[in-house]
């Protein structure tokens, strides 16, 4: 049974996984990275894990043929080390401080989690190779969040509202009911929730929307800015342009991505559905509250990034 490859890599999309850095080093001990998230466990006893890689990448015989590699997790915080490592045509490891596991694979400064594995197997797997790797030696840290892939753009992992603690009881405990980052995630899970499934109406899906409302002004922007923007890999953010452009929505040239006429027309509906969920949902407040919690969030953001 055959497949449109996109709309097959959208559903897996739905599966949330997370983000790693595979290294080793190639016959002549030269560094080799690629950003994968098909990391899996397969064994406690032996301690084994697997991970695949495409038949066409650049990398495949040091992966294939080498006797070992690490699996780097990386951390939330680690987005633009994911897109560096899935790039072609460039020294990926140019101003990455690594140092070697024992197998002699580079390990990436900083991240939530390594394994350093010495090659156990390689299978067949259609367009890609199952590589297993039994582990020798692995770290990670504590109290740090991992970068996850889900629906076809970053993300990070979040506890469910529905396993959290009910507000008033929070409430009733004093300072935790209060406190910042309890607010914000509970305001950010509830704002989402009612106006992302909206957009349905439109025939888009979130991604989409972040693009289309993105080039609203009708000018181009290259697929690099755009990534940074709406937390998307380079070859996601192709997929979701190919959706836009079947669509109508879209040309793709040599100065970027630019919003058809069609396209514009609905990106300026979009943006009028936003701003009016938003008046709905600010609605309990003042225009002067409304302005000072945004002055507020501004200050935060230039706090943290200062």
């Amino acid at each position: 049974m055959s497949f449109d490859p996109k709309d097959f890599r959208r559903a897996l999309g739905k599966f949330p996984t997370g983000v790693t850095v595979i290294t080793t080093r190639d016959a002549e001990g030269n560094p080799i990275g690629m950003t994968a998230s098909s990391f899996n466990t397969l064994s406690i006893e032996p301690a084994l894990v697997l991970w695949s890689i495409d038949k066409g990448a650049w990398s495949l015989d040091a992966f294939t043929k080498g006797s070992g590699f690490a699996i780097n997790v990386l951390r939330n915080d680690q987005v633009e080390m994911s897109n560096g490592f899935a790039r072609r045509g460039e020294d990926k490891f140019s101003g990455v401080d690594t140092r070697d596991c024992a197998n002699g694979a580079p390990l990436l400064p900083d991240t939530a989690a390594w394994f350093a594995c010495n090659t156990w197997e390689v299978y067949e797997g259609g367009d890609h190779f199952i590589i297993v790797g039994e582990v020798t030696e692995y770290h990670y840290e504590d109290n740090v969040s991992s970068l996850v892939f889900h629906n076809g753009r970053y993300a990070v992992p979040e506890t469910h509202p529905a396993v959290q603690a009910p507000t008033e009881s929070l409430e009733a405990r004093g300072f935790l009911g209060d406190y910042l980052l309890y607010q914000l995630r509970q305001t950010l899970n509830a704002y989402a929730a009612d106006f992302y499934p909206q957009l349905s109406h439109f025939g888009v899906t979130a991604e989409e929307w972040r693009v289309l409302t993105l080039l609203a002004d009708g000018e181009p922007m290259a697929p690099e800015q755009i990534s940074r923007f709406v937390s998307q890999p380079l070859k996601e953010l192709a997929d979701t342009g190919e959706w836009l452009q079947d669509k109508g929505l879209l040309q793709v040239a040599d100065e970027g991505f630019r919003l058809t006429e069609k396209g514009q027309q609905l990106a300026a509906q979009l943006l009028d559905k936003a701003i009016e969920h938003e008046q709905q949902v600010m609605s309990c407040l003042s225009s002067d509250q409304q302005q000072a919690l945004k002055e507020s969030l501004r200050l935060l953001q230039q706090g943290f990034a200062g």
